[in-house]
């Protein structure tokens, strides 16, 4: 009935129904592939990892995690014992893990699966292998690329499928860059286009490359003193964009587009030693160092061009561990006093420190609980409590060799720990 009247009507008639036919189902199937299109390449795109988390303070943004552990520790999913020594932590990103360690004199890259498995290896250059032998600065994987630093300047940027290297630089010849006590330990920043790196040079203090080439953007004299072991922090949704690092004896920030100084302040002691990466949070910059400087509040202000001393605390002095903010509070393990302390983030008071509680240690936090390594070796869950130490859960790390200085990583429940030539995996999934 439908094809009689159909044929029935004007030619002009059927030959525009025909076109809106065919139209309406192109349409269709142009809807089907662009949903297509949008999975292929949602599931092409590339996951990023860097030195401390996504904003460089500790926090990994996990969920439904132990909020206490068995005795023993929580169930260990897998080790890896043949790393060499290093005190880089895992990067991870797209299903890989990334780390570095030492054979021989040698700088050479690991690549595991997330079960464990080794893929594959690459010496990737030569590494420090006799004052703390080992690496010191963790793979920063970017955009489908990997960057990797050696403690004598060296910047590698290799394609993370292929490992092949896509560029390199001497960063000590190229800029005038001096080497320190315990040599460089930086794990470098990547911010849209470019990679910030410290050599540390009177002229050349701190430097910006392209991240996709190696060519130099700009180059800051800073302060014009040596590299002191930092990692630098960006700060954003100021009239510039800001780079904030420790040197051997200033705070500095520079503009993170072109390399101008825009502020500075003194934070000294005899060794040059400041590597916590600087924590940002409401318009306030914290820096914590060892040695007994103890903890410094700057603010920003003059659209970040300008800062204000807020307060200086003597009890808090992580060495080399960081410290993690929750809500109000700063938490972290003190260097001299060798105790766990919680300062107020606003007022610089000092809540508690509990000597000879957790001590020395490397610090980072997720789901709302805290995660302390300590130096001698354990492993602690604390609960955030501006009141006093409250510790949940420990255990001892019984693999590895060496100090006990590489930072922890959280990554899909699992705890990752890494003791010089061992790696392990912890599932602290709830």
């Amino acid at each position: 009935m439908f094809q009689l009247l159909l044929l029935s009507l004007p030619r002009e008639i059927i030959d525009i129904l025909m076109l809106k036919f065919v139209i309406d189902k192109m349409n269709k199937y142009l809807i089907i592939f662009a949903v297509l299109l949008s999975a292929m390449i949602c599931s092409c795109k590339q996951e990023n990892s860097q030195w401390r988390g996504e904003a460089r303070d500790g926090v990994y943004h996990e969920t439904g995690l132990l909020k206490s552990w068995p005795e023993g520790g929580p169930a260990l999913l897998w080790s890896f014992e043949g790393l060499g020594e290093g005190f880089t932590s895992p990067a991870i990103a797209n299903k890989r893990l990334y780390i570095t360690g030492l054979q021989g004199n040698e700088l050479v890259l690991y690549v595991f699966d997330l079960n464990g498995q080794l893929l594959t290896k690459k010496e990737v250059g030569t590494e420090e292998d006799e004052n703390y032998p080992g690496p010191r600065s963790t793979v920063v994987v970017n955009d489908g690329k990997l960057y990797i630093y050696n403690s004598f300047g060296r910047l590698l940027c290799l394609d993370a499928q292929s490992l092949n290297q896509v560029w390199a630089r001497e960063i000590m010849t190229d800029y005038g860059g001096r080497n320190i006590d315990w040599n460089f330990t930086e794990s470098p920043l990547i911010v849209g286009d470019k990679i910030f790196i410290t050599p540390g040079g009177e002229r050349h203090n701190i430097v910006a490359l392209n991240k996709n080439t190696g060519e130099h953007i700009w180059s800051s004299p800073g302060m014009g003193k040596v590299s002191a072991y930092c990692s630098p922090q960006f700060i954003d949704g100021y009239s510039i964009p800001i780079l904030v690092t420790s040197t051997a004896e200033f705070i500095v920030g520079v503009n993170a587009d072109t390399g101008e100084l825009l502020w500075s302040h003194p934070q000294t002691h005899e060794y040059e030693i400041h590597p916590n990466t600087p924590l940002y949070y409401n318009g306030m910059v914290l820096s914590t160092s060892g040695y007994g400087v103890g903890t410094t509040m700057l603010r920003l202000k003059d659209g970040g061009k300008a800062i204000d001393l807020v307060w200086h605390n003597e009890d808090l002095d992580n060495q080399m561990g960081g410290a993690i903010r929750i809500e109000n509070h700063i938490y972290s393990g003190g260097h001299f006093k060798r105790g766990w302390a919680c300062i107020d983030w606003n007022t610089g008071e000092t809540k508690y420190m509990e000597t000879n509680v957790i001590g020395g240690c490397n610090v980072i936090s997720a789901d709302g609980m805290l995660y302390a390594y300590s130096n001698r070796g354990n492993v602690y869950l604390v609960k955030p409590n501006p009141n006093e130490a409250e510790i949940v859960s420990s255990f001892p790390i019984t693999l590895g060799t060496a100090q006990h200085w590489a930072h922890l990583v959280i990554h899909n429940g699992v705890l990752y720990v890494r003791h010089g030539d061992a790696l392990m995996a912890y599932n602290i999934k709830n």
